[in-house]
C-alpha cells in the first residue's frame, strides 16, 4: 500500500527535503501534495485524501500546526498527523498529546530518522521524543527553569501584564514579580523586556499572542 502524504511547512527548502525523502522511500509512501502555512494544510484535507500529515508547528502568522491538527482530525480521523519542530518549547509536546496527535518529531534532537517514525506511525505507534532540546538564555540553561517560571515567560513573550499573567495562571502578582525575578537571576538579563525578547528568540518559549 502507498500512503498518501501532505506536506506542510513554511520553509521551500524544508518542503523539498521531505519530498526528497519521500521519494527515497521507494513506493511505501506518494506525495500529495505541499501546504505553506496551517490554513493551507486544512484545506487541502478537506478536499484531497490524505493518509498523513507531516508537518511543522509553528508556520508564521495563522494557526500553527497543533491548531491545524486538531481541525483535520475534526473531519477527518483517520487521518495521521505527523508534527515536526525545531524549537525547543516544550509546551508542544504537552499540546500535542492532548490534541491526539500521533506522533512528534525533533529536528535536532533526531532520536530516530523520520521515515522510521513515519513508518512506525502507519503501523499504529504514537512515537515522541522523551525530551525537548536543551538551549542557553543567558547564563543559564532552559532545563534550570521550573514549569512554572516557564508558565509565566510565556505571558511575558506574549506580552501580558504581572495582573495578567496571575490570573491566567491562578496565582498572585506577587508571585508572578518573584518568578521574573528568578528568571531575571538566572539569566542574567537586566530587564523582562531583554528576558523576554531572548526566550522568544530562540524558540524557548512561543507564545500565540505574538504572532
Amino acid at each position: 500500500m502507498t500512503y498518501q502524504v501532505l506536506i506542510a511547512d513554511d520553509y521551500r527548502m524544508i518542503r523539498q527535503m521531505f519530498e526528497e525523502m519521500l521519494k527515497s522511500a521507494g513506493d511505501r509512501y506518494s506525495l500529495a501534495g505541499t501546504a505553506e502555512n496551517a490554513d493551507n494544510a486544512v484545506s487541502f484535507c478537506r478536499t484531497h485524501p490524505v493518509d498523513l500529515v507531516l508537518m511543522d508547528v509553528v508556520m508564521g502568522s495563522g494557526a500553527d500546526g497543533i491548531e491545524a491538527a486538531q481541525c483535520i482530525k475534526s473531519f477527518s480521523p483517520e487521518t495521521k498527523i505527523l508534527l515536526v519542530t525545531s524549537m525547543p518549547e516544550s509546551s508542544f509536546i504537552r499540546r500535542a498529546k492532548e490534541a491526539g496527535i500521533e506522533s512528534f518529531w525533533h529536528k535536532e534532537i533526531q532520536e530516530a530518522p523520520l521515515l522510521d517514525v513515519m513508518d512506525r506511525t502507519m503501523r499504529g505507534e504514537s512515537v515522541y521524543p522523551s525530551q525537548m532540546p536543551e538551549v542557553w538564555l543567558g547564563n543559564t540553561v532552559s532545563t534550570s527553569l521550573t514549569e512554572r517560571e516557564l508558565d509565566v515567560l510565556r505571558g511575558l513573550v506574549g506580552g501580558s501584564t504581572n495582573a495578567e499573567i496571575a490570573a491566567e495562571l491562578g496565582i498572585s502578582e506577587r508571585s508572578v514579580k518573584q518568578h521574573i525575578t528568578d528568571m531575571l537571576n538566572k539569566t542574567g538579563f537586566k530587564s523582562r523586556l531583554q528576558l523576554a525578547v531572548r526566550a522568544r528568540g530562540g524558540g524557548l518559549v512561543i507564545n500565540d499572542q505574538d504572532e
